[in-house]
Formats: C-alpha cells, structure tokens, sequence
C-alpha cells in the first residue's frame, strides 16, 4: 500500500519534560485466533486480516501509517505491507483472562487478570433476577434473550411503545441491557433503572456490565441514540490507573474508559459520540500539559461494524483512523509514550455477531523508543500496564511484565 506525502513530522519548540502515557483502544480490531479460541466457539477469526484481505483491492483502502509504525512485521500479520524502516515498537498481546469481553479486556489492559469469567446467559436471565428487576422497577419486561441491539429494537420496539415495558435483553457478553424509547421512558428514569439492575446483579450474577440502550424514531425507523451509559462493577483489585492517580498523577478518559472502571483512578473524563470524535478530546487534552496516563477508547469499530458484520464500514472507520494518526504523534511531546492496543476480537467475517477471543495488535511509539523493535507474542494485555507502572516510576502490584527495557533508546 503507497505511504502518504506526508506523514509523521515534529516541530522545534523547546518542550518541557512532562511524561504522559497514552493507550488508544481500537475497539474488537484483534489480529488472529488465539490458542484457545476453540473453547470459546471462535475458530478462524481474524478480524483485522479478514477486513484486509477483503479490501486489499479497494483503492480507498490504507493503513499506511500504522504500518509504518511496523503492524506488518507483527507475527501472524502477513496481509499488510512490511515497512523497510518501521518507525515503532510492535507485537501482539495473549489474553490471559477468561472471557472476551470489553470489561475483562480492559482490565486487563491495567494490570488485572481475571481468574474466573463474568457470568453470560446463552438462554437469558433466570426468573429470579428478572422478577426482582421487574418488582424493583414497578412494571414488566419484555424480551429476556441474547440479540443485536438493532435486531431486538425492530422485533419488541413497537410493543414496547404500546406497553412502556422495557427491554431486556443480552449477547454472548457479560451484559444485562435494558433498551428504552427515550420519549417512553425517559433517559433518568432508564438510568435509574440500570441502578436498580446493578445492586441485583451481584454474586453469581455480577455480570461485567448494565447497559443502557436508548432509542428514538418510529416502528420500522428505529435507531439507538448517543445516550448509552454504562454500568460497570468496580474493579477488583487496584490497576496502573489507581497507583498513577494515587501518586499524584492525572487519569484522563476518554470514551467509555470512565464508565468500564466505574471511575475507579480516573481523575478527569469526556464521554464521547464517534470514533473521530474521541480522536478529537485525545488531541484536545494532548495539547493541554499534565503528568500521568490518557486512556482512550474508540468503539465504532465494535458497536457499529463488528457487532453488525459490516466488513466495509470496519475498513473506513480503520482508514480514518489511521488518517489522524499523524495528528496524535505530532501532538505528542518528547516524554509522552503511546500504547495503540484493542481489547479483544469481533470479526465481521465470520457468521457471529459477538466478541472474538483473538490476539490484540500492540504498537509503541515515543521520541524515546527504539525503532524496529519487534516485542513478538507478550503473555497478556497487561504487559502494556506493567511498562506503564515502570515509565512512571509506579510501584504498583499488578499483573505483567513491562518490556521498557526493550524499547527505550
């Protein structure tokens, strides 16, 4: 694939010594089929390679710029260019967790290492919890299976108008979600709703996530709006965020990190309406001077491609992407680290719809990183928490090896 005319540059102001840690999470964009992906239902996923050898042919199509950080040379990757010169750090990250869920991905990411899977419901929830939800909210529900959030939308909206029950329903994902007509039941009164569903389900049920799935629009015309909000369980043991925070420095969220960690070590958050959008508020607080860690999540790639099997509008959202990522290292000053990872699989390839259990992409880029260093296959995401914790001077009992050592000039 050709490389831009321009691509990374930097400007020659004296820049005060800062040091800032970035990881952007493309939301699903995993690289391959881990060794276990048997037991998860999930042989042949790809979802990156399957996008690219879909597309390879489709002019538009380029992700120069994360290739020139060296996405190519990382193993398994052998349908993307391989950069003569790459100019970052790169290999790929092994899920040690159980499960392949957003919450699990993660935390993981920040140092926890999840021993038992959140609980998931392949045939909905038991009649206990949805008879306590029911009495805890004054009325019915409708629903109770595992759906696409679109699909059960099209099938229960318009009862859901007539009776004002909302819907309940979940995915292969640790998830209870609860969508709601914003003019049926207004975003409050769905919020309190999902507060109600998180105190029931706890202990055996504590399930990653409470979602909030709002929408808008007519029988037929449905569509779920901005307004989703999530309601985690708190972490369950301390991450880099809570160390970083606790010494001092800044924790800043961008997207849904705030609400994967219940807000636990974030100091500052912006929830955000698009990828570009998030793109956006990460340069926006680049550009602002603070000490500690920027966590980004960009979900379109899972919500609205993955999860949907949109194999071309996967391929633009990573085109656009990879467009800004000139913006974000020129943005960057000469302390600041960045960490480009995902969070687990969702190949829009394959006939599921749900989560993949796959092998995360890690890129590295700094002024202070090596070039060309291949990291090869890590044993967990939170190798990228453990070289955090060491780039700032944290000491933190999490799980995973730090590679700094590795990369640093």
């Amino acid at each position: 694939m050709p490389a831009p005319d321009v691509l990374l540059r930097f400007g020659d102001e004296l820049e005060v010594k800062m040091k800032r840690a970035i990881i952007i999470v493309l939301d699903s964009v995993g690289i391959g089929e881990q060794p276990d992906a048997g037991l998860y239902g999930d042989e042949g996923s790809n979802t990156l390679g399957h996008i690219c050898l879909q597309l390879k042919d489709q002019p538009w199509f380029s992700l120069a710029n994360m290739e020139r950080l060296g996405l190519g040379h990382i193993d398994g990757v052998d349908y993307l260019d391989k950069t003569r010169e790459p100019i970052g750090a790169f290999g790929r990250l092994l899920e040690l967790s159980k499960g392949k869920d957003t919450t699990t991905g993660h935390w993981e990411i920040a140092g926890i290492v999840m021993d038992k899977a959140f609980p998931v419901y392949p045939n909905g929830f038991p009649p206990e919890i949805i008879q306590a939800f029911e009495e805890a909210i004054g009325r019915k529900t409708l629903g109770n299976y595992p759906a696409s959030g679109t699909q059960i939308i099209d099938e229960l909206g318009a009862e859901h108008m007539k009776t004002g029950y909302p819907i309940v329903y979940t995915s292969a994902d640790s998830v209870f979600q609860i969508a709601a007509h914003e003019e049926v039941i207004p975003l409050e009164l769905l919020y309190e709703m999902c507060e109600k569903a998180r105190r029931i389900l706890t202990g055996d049920h504590a399930v990653g996530r409470v979602i909030a799935r709002p929408f808008v629009g007519a029988p037929g015309t449905f569509r779920r709006t901005a307004n989703r909000k999530d309601f985690s369980l708190d972490p369950i043991r301390k991450t880099v965020l809570d160390y970083a925070a606790e010494k001092g420095y800044q924790v800043r969220a961008v997207g849904k990190i705030e609400d994967i960690f219940n807000g636990r070590g974030i100091t500052h958050a912006v929830h955000t309406h698009s990828n570009m959008d998030g793109v956006d508020r990460t340069l926006e607080w680049l550009k602002e001077d603070f000490e500690g860690i920027l966590f980004t999540n960009l979900v379109d790639f899972d919500m609205l491609y993955g999860h949907r099997n949109n194999v071309e509008g996967y391929g633009r959202a990573l085109v656009e992407f990879d467009a800004r990522l000139p913006e974000i290292i020129n943005a960057m000053k000469d302390d600041d680290i960045l960490f480009i990872t995902a969070d687990h699989g969702c190949d829009p390839e394959t006939e599921s719809t749900d989560h993949s259990r796959e092998y995360t992409p890690v890129l590295v880029y700094s002024r202070k990183v090596r070039a060309g260093v291949n990291l090869g296959t890590r044993k967990g995401f939170s190798n990228i928490a453990a070289t955090i914790a060491d780039y700032l001077g944290l000491s933190a009992d999490i799980a995973g090896e730090s590679f700094l050592g590795e990369i640093l000039k």
